[in-house]
């Protein structure tokens, strides 16, 4: 059993951790007799290297999430291996099928040192970085796109019942599509811009461009694969060519 300054340990370093991620982020900490809770997230820690190994050893007994405005999850665990410090790695997003990691890396967490200072510089240049690139590239996946969003591109994609979708890879970016009548799923996170007024959805897609334009954001419009874009009054903004990615087999 953990007991009570062991929890303390870890609801602090993570309170100071999220301090010093870029973005806004907030931190939960699951206690060890939240046990649906925590077998849950267990679940969707998505890692197949070092947060695996040791959680197929030491069960999640607690945890402290982290939680971005964007709906991006962070899970911060206890570290088994004699050494001061935690492990961190991504939470998998609820909402979408397992078509939509096929092919795409797992964004393998890592051991941090006991300085939550010095280690929020390593998560956000290492383990965020690999989780922002992975998760834009599962949201579009299951948007049937076939162009993922980058940080300096957003990738909006015609759906079947004419609204229209992203999967934003910049907080930047989505502060500028919130802006502009898209509404977050908080699931998800995928952006979705509605179609029931086409006028309307014009208008957005229209200024939707500059605005991210003047951030250094491109902005591509295009039609999932095997599916014919519905009519609509907004001009189509030429896509940029993804750049190549290396397919990977992810487990479930």
């Amino acid at each position: 059993m953990h007991d009570h300054d062991t929890s303390e340990r870890l609801a602090s370093y993570a309170d100071v951790l999220v301090g010093g991620l870029p973005g806004t982020w907030t931190s939960s900490h699951l206690q060890p007799d939240e046990k649906d809770d925590l077998a849950e997230l267990a679940d969707r820690i998505w890692d197949l290297d070092l947060i695996a190994a040791s959680l197929a050893e030491h069960p999640l007994q607690q945890a402290a999430v982290l939680s971005r405005q964007d709906g991006a999850q962070l899970v911060l665990l206890d570290r088994h291996d004699g050494r001061d410090g935690f492990l961190i790695a991504a939470i998998a997003p609820r909402a979408l099928p397992d078509e939509a990691y096929h092919a795409v890396p797992e964004p393998n967490g890592i051991a941090l040192a006991d300085d939550p200072f010095l280690c929020a510089e390593q998560v956000a240049g290492d383990l965020l970085a690999r989780y922002d690139s992975t998760l834009a590239q599962v949201r579009h996946n299951a948007l049937g796109g076939t162009q993922p969003s980058q940080p300096d591109r957003v990738v909006l994609i015609w759906q079947p019942d004419g609204s229209i979708a992203t999967a934003s890879a910049d907080d930047r970016a989505g502060a500028g599509l919130l802006a502009h009548d898209f509404v977050q799923d908080p699931q998800s996170g995928i952006y979705r811009l509605s179609g029931d007024d086409t006028q309307a959805q014009a208008r957005a897609l229209r200024e939707i461009g500059p605005r991210l334009d003047a951030l250094g954001i491109g902005t591509a419009l295009q039609h999932p694969a095997g599916r014919t874009a519905p009519t609509a009054a907004a001009p189509p903004v030429p896509p940029v060519p993804a750049n190549p990615r290396t397919p990977a087999t992810r487990s479930r």
